[in-house]
């Protein structure tokens, strides 16, 4: 089993490397995230390698590299853990998460599923299905860095809860609003309470 590649980056593209050791190439795949980091053609780099089998009964094995062991750790985390996940779609949500590790762990922890939509991208079904699936494992991975978006809830409420007041107070039944501030709130990114409460009431 390989544990990690190290050599000169002979070549690269958004989804894939090759690495050249000791005069064989190694053709790994990556992140966009990853690739965006990565140096140079002809200079050194290191990956850390996870294997798959793709196909049944003895299919073709690929390899996805890492920067980091971290990466990697939460990597294997999303794809062993997380159901119906396989070695590409848990490359996807790699790529969202890598936005902030340290937030996607917390949302998870704290079961944060407006974070996981509004910031990293993930529907409603499979923001609940991460939390499910990894609520009491993530709290084993490390992950770097601060959090990014440490007051994005308080910040959030505030500007739900005014535009859902406002629109109580025309005359709405509160789930009625609440279900459409939501909405267009999750849908508009960065939007004022003035938008918010004028976009909803098209939509009333």
């Amino acid at each position: 089993m390989l544990d990690y590649l190290s050599g000169t980056l002979e070549s690269k593209t958004i989804n894939s490397i090759t690495i050249d050791v000791n005069g064989m190439g190694y053709t790994v795949c990556v992140s966009v995230d990853t690739f965006s980091k990565l140096p140079g053609l002809g200079e050194q780099v290191k990956v850390y390698i996870v294997e798959a089998m793709s196909g049944m009964y003895g299919g073709v094995i690929y390899l996805y590299g890492f920067l980091s062991k971290e990466d990697r750790n939460m990597y294997i985390l999303i794809k062993d853990e997380v159901p119906g996940t396989g070695a590409k779609k848990a490359m996807e949500y790699i790529d969202k998460i890598s936005k902030s590790a340290t937030d996607f762990k917390t949302a998870i922890i704290k079961k944060d599923t407006t974070l996981l939509h509004n910031i990293f991208g993930f529907t409603q079904k499979t923001a609940e299905k991460l939390i499910s699936a990894l609520k009491d494992k993530i709290q084993d991975i490390y992950v770097a860095g601060e959090q990014k978006w440490a007051n994005l809830n308080t910040i959030e409420n505030s500007i739900i809860s005014e535009a859902m007041d406002a629109l109580v107070a025309l005359g709405y039944k509160e789930l009625q609003v609440r279900s459409v501030v939501n909405k267009i709130y999750a849908s508009t990114e960065n939007i004022a309470v003035e938008d918010l409460i004028r976009k909803s009431l098209q939509n009333l």
